[in-house]
């Protein structure tokens, strides 16, 4: 380290998570971790871990490396509590697609709304003519009710911790919001933690991938669908968020009941004029003949944006690194 000066390293984010990375930068080794998604190609048939070293070693050299940003511990925790979450509920999405998929199996049909209390004193009223079927049933049936069971319990443990978490405060300023209530603004801030990281919204689009592609060249423009680059689970979120702006703008009786009152006036404020925008901007869409989907996915990108509009003005603990 005298003869050379000092150590700088970096390495391709993995499974491992940050443990490397904390204890190097705890030994006083400036570290990066590096997003693999973003490195150059490697061209040629012999690939190997000395050459990828070589090659990460170079691009550091030069400045070319883009580095992922690292969370602190406790935004780390609280990040993996959302995620076995979304876990959770991709378990009971499955358990409820494997009852769907036995009972269509079996000839048997349902009229009305899926999941509703009558569906579900169907489901438990189907008789079959052998009992190993009736056991299969009755397995897919308990195999739900214990990922719905997993998944109240992580939801119980979110409002439990969220109040004395440093975020809380982006998280409820968020509920303002239509369409996004404790779980999605709460994952939101989970997953992206520092807003001010991105320096306009249409960054942070960009870092989620709900920006249009675009594959050209010369005087040919030709543009593609988003990127769906980033984190697919918030963009699932955000999805089901924008599907309530389809109605006209409007403050019911839900929303009146369900945001929290520590909602400060400036989130109110910007929430209300996102609702104007949003539901003007679907049913423009829609009159010009585009796809409902289509329609959904640009008002989720402008949600997205408000989103961050509001998350900007609530004060937020000072980031200790940034990767």
């Amino acid at each position: 380290m005298i003869r050379h000066g000092p150590i700088e390293c970096a390495y391709e984010a993995g499974p491992c998570a940050y443990t490397l990375y904390r204890k190097l930068i705890a030994a006083g080794i400036r570290c990066i971790v590096v997003a693999p998604s973003r490195l150059p190609a490697v061209k040629g048939r012999v690939k190997n871990d000395h050459r990828d070293a070589m090659t990460l070693a170079r691009l550091l050299r030069s400045g070319d490396l883009v580095a992922v940003w690292v969370p602190d511990p406790v935004h780390e925790a609280m990040r993996d509590l959302v995620r076995a979450r979304q876990a959770a509920s991709w378990d009971v999405r499955k358990a409820r697609q494997r009852i769907q998929s036995y009972l269509l199996l079996r000839d048997r049909h349902y009229v009305g709304k899926s999941w509703s209390r009558q569906h579900r004193l169907w489901i438990a009223a189907q008789q079959f003519e052998h009992p190993t079927q009736q056991i299969t049933l009755q397995g897919y049936v308990n195999a739900l009710e214990q990922a719905e069971s997993r998944r109240a319990d992580l939801d119980a443990q979110i409002a439990e911790i969220l109040p004395a978490w440093a975020l809380a405060p982006t998280v409820t300023a968020l509920q303002a919001l239509r369409g996004i209530a404790t779980i999605i603004a709460v994952t939101l801030v989970a997953e992206v933690r520092d807003f001010s990281r991105f320096a306009s919204a249409r960054d942070l689009m960009a870092y989620l991938g709900l920006v249009p592609g675009e594959h050209s060249s010369g005087t040919t423009v030709r543009s593609r669908g988003i990127t769906k680059q980033g984190n697919s689970a918030i963009r699932a979120l955000l999805y089901e968020a924008a599907w309530c702006y389809r109605q006209g703008a409007k403050v019911g009786q839900w929303m009146k009941t369900h945001i929290p009152d520590s909602v400060p006036q400036c989130a109110r404020d910007i929430a209300w004029k996102a609702q104007l925008r949003l539901c003007a901007r679907y049913r423009h869409l829609v009159a010009r003949g585009k796809k409902s989907q289509v329609a959904i996915t640009a008002v989720a990108r402008k949600l997205l944006g408000f989103a961050w509009a509001i998350a900007m003005r609530i004060p937020t603990p000072i980031v200790a690194n940034r990767g």
